[in-house]
């Protein structure tokens, strides 16, 4: 069964830093794509960066230069390193999975595997 299951949610100011962990089961983790993506109240979902089998990533516009996914493959884990947070970035942020042959997309119907979500709250 597959499984992706987030954590390192919390309340930061803005400035600071985070960083998020899937953690994955069930299959192959260096065989898949991934994406973290989120929401906000209010708003539709957001794909923020994607790392694909092939080790491509890519980053949403907003994110560029402040976020970083990485793979720890011996960990069965994908991380999203989030420095200089801003209230913006307040949403709950969750991951996914999918064969997509190598591409990275932020293109979130293409994955059918996601995990629960964790909070991301960024306030004074």
């Amino acid at each position: 069964q597959l499984q992706l299951v987030e954590s390192g949610g919390g309340l930061v100011q803005p400035g600071g830093s985070l960083r998020l962990s899937c953690a994955t089961s069930g299959f192959t983790l260096p065989d898949y794509d991934i994406v973290w993506f989120r929401q906000a109240p209010g708003k539709g979902r957001e794909g923020v960066a994607c790392s694909s089998s092939t080790h491509i990533t890519n980053y949403t516009d907003s994110v560029k230069g402040r976020f970083t996914i990485s793979r720890g493959n011996a960990e069965n884990t994908v991380y999203l390193q989030m420095n200089n947070l801003k209230p913006g970035d307040t949403a709950i942020y969750y991951c996914a999975a999918d064969q997509l042959l190598g591409r990275c997309e932020l293109y979130l119907p293409s994955y059918r595997y996601w995990g629960q979500g964790t909070q991301v709250t960024v306030s004074s």
